[in-house]
C-alpha cells in the first residue's frame, strides 16, 4: 500500500543552460520528516519549491495525496489552484521567517487562517492556541522584531501548521540561528509536525537538523544521489 503523502517523479528543471533538476524521483511519506542536503546550486531548494507548488517544473510530476479526498496532481494545476493548496494543505518556514514586522505575533499567525475566509475571533483564537503551545504565551502582542530569532522561527512555525497544514516545508529554518536556538526551534518544527502526524520537508545546510529528520535526501547537480533510509 502506498503511504505517499507526496509522490515526485521525472522532475526537471532548468535555468537558462543550468539544470536545477535533472529528472528527480522522490516518494514522501506520510508522517516521516525529511532533511533535503546538498551545496549550494544542487538543486534542492528548487526540489522543495517544485514540491510546494512554488515554482512548476519543466517536466515531470507531483502528486499530494491528503490524508482525506482524491489524490492532487501538484504540477496539473492553474496557479490558483496551486496557490489555493500552498494556503489551505501545506505550511511554509523560510529561514528569516518572511513574517510581516508591522504585525504582532498572534497578527502573523492569524492572517493564514484570515485569507482562507475564518472570521478574525477564530483566526485569533487559534492562532493564541498555537503560539501557547509553541512556548510563546504572554508574548502575543508582541511585534516581530521585539522577539529573538529563535521565538520569530517559532511564531513562523505557528503561522505554518495554524491552518491545519498537512505538510511543513521549511528552508533553511534554523540558518540564521545559533546552535542552541536551532536546537529549540528544531524541537519546535518537529513537536508541530511529526509529532502530530504531519509531514515535514526541511532543506538544511546543517548535519546536526539533518540528524533530527528521519530520513536524509541529497542532491548534487539537479540529481538525487542518496533518498536515505527512513529511521
Amino acid at each position: 500500500m502506498d503511504t505517499s503523502v507526496l509522490h515526485a517523479t521525472g522532475l526537471v528543471k532548468t535555468y537558462g543552460t543550468t539544470h536545477a533538476l535533472a529528472g528527480v524521483d522522490l516518494a514522501i511519506r506520510r508522517g516521516e520528516s525529511v532533511a533535503v542536503m546538498g551545496a549550494s546550486g544542487s538543486g534542492k531548494t528548487t526540489l522543495l519549491h517544485v514540491l510546494a507548488g512554488i515554482t512548476a517544473p519543466d517536466a515531470g510530476a507531483v502528486t499530494f495525496s491528503p490524508a482525506s479526498g482524491a489524490p492532487v496532481q501538484v504540477t496539473g494545476l492553474r496557479e490558483t489552484g496551486r496557490s489555493k493548496l500552498r494556503r489551505e494543505s501545506f505550511g511554509f518556514v523560510f529561514q528569516q521567517g518572511l513574517l510581516i514586522p508591522e504585525l504582532t505575533a498572534i497578527e502573523n499567525v492569524a492572517i493564514a487562517l484570515m485569507i482562507t475566509g475564518r472570521s478574525r475571533a477564530e483566526s485569533m483564537e487559534r492562532a493564541a492556541s498555537w503560539l501557547g503551545a509553541l512556548g510563546l504565551a504572554g508574548m502575543e502582542e508582541r511585534r516581530i522584531g521585539e522577539l529573538s530569532g529563535g521565538q520569530a522561527q517559532r511564531v513562523a512555525t505557528a503561522r505554518a501548521q495554524v491552518t491545519g497544514a498537512e505538510v511543513v516545508f521549511a528552508d533553511e529554518p534554523t540558518g540564521a540561528l545559533d546552535s542552541r536556538t536551532s536546537v529549540e526551534v528544531m524541537d519546535a518544527l518537529l513537536w508541530a509536525t511529526t509529532q502530530q502526524g504531519r509531514t515535514l520537508v526541511v532543506v538544511t545546510h546543517d548535519p546536526d537538523v539533518a540528524a533530527r529528520c528521519s530520513r536524509t535526501v541529497a542532491v548534487r547537480d539537479g540529481r538525487l544521489v542518496s533518498a536515505g533510509v527512513s529511521a
